[in-house]
């Protein structure tokens, strides 16, 4: 009796954790999905906080975290007001950390990616102080690129995110569009090679990555 009792209790156990992966995954997809394709603001605000609410339900899941903070990164970008950008960072900040906690260490492909999107806030610190926040954030960025490109060489984001940031950065100081563009080239070839078909590998950036390039191309 007893060990059909703990049997049942397994069953149900299995049962529950099965359907609640099941249901993560989609809600996980669907809400990313509607953040990209979002084109007011306040929509994709809203997609954002939905998936803060996915990161704080399915708060074992590296994945969700992942996406709340790549999120919240996305919107300090269209933010004008600095302090609101600072406050969207440390919330990116923090959905990073734990997605990184939780994540496979062992997953070279996933761990590029933590150091890819640690870059990335790293970058858009920059972006609300540049004069005063280079020297420190300029470093992480591209001290987590090296180890993003240490870890999977062929990461697109890495060279996506290399080529913005050179893209903005003046001439007199190494950047510019001609010096972006063999970055955006580099991403462009990457990224036709990744497949879309998991949310939890990410794929983001390929349609950004081309409207730059169409955008460095016309300032040469």
């Amino acid at each position: 009796m007893r060990k059909l009792l703990l049997m049942s209790v397994a069953a149900v156990l299995y049962f529950t954790v099965h359907v609640a992966a099941q249901d993560f995954k989609p809600t996980l997809e669907t809400t990313v999905k509607s953040f990209f394709e979002g084109k007011e603001a306040t929509e994709k605000q809203s997609q954002s906080n939905r998936l803060v609410l996915i990161a704080k339900k399915f708060n074992t899941e590296w994945s969700a975290s992942y996406y709340a903070a790549l999120s919240r990164v996305m919107l300090s970008y269209d933010e004008q007001d600095a302090s609101k950008k600072d406050a969207y960072l440390d919330e990116a900040d923090e959905y990073l950390g734990t997605a990184i906690a939780l994540s496979d260490k062992d997953n070279a492909h996933l761990q590029s990616e933590m150091h890819a999107l640690t870059a990335m806030i790293a970058n858009a610190r920059i972006g609300v102080q540049p004069e005063k926040r280079w020297q420190k954030y300029g470093k992480i960025f591209e001290e987590n690129l090296e180890k993003a490109k240490g870890l999977n060489a062929d990461n697109p984001r890495i060279y996506f995110l290399k080529a913005t940031s050179t893209l903005f950065t003046p001439k007199m100081f190494g950047g510019g569009p001609k010096k972006a563009m063999p970055y955006f080239e580099k991403a462009d070839q990457l990224f036709a090679n990744e497949s879309k078909d998991d949310i939890e590998r990410p794929f983001w950036g390929k349609e950004a990555n081309d409207q730059f390039m169409q955008h460095a191309k016309s300032q040469e």
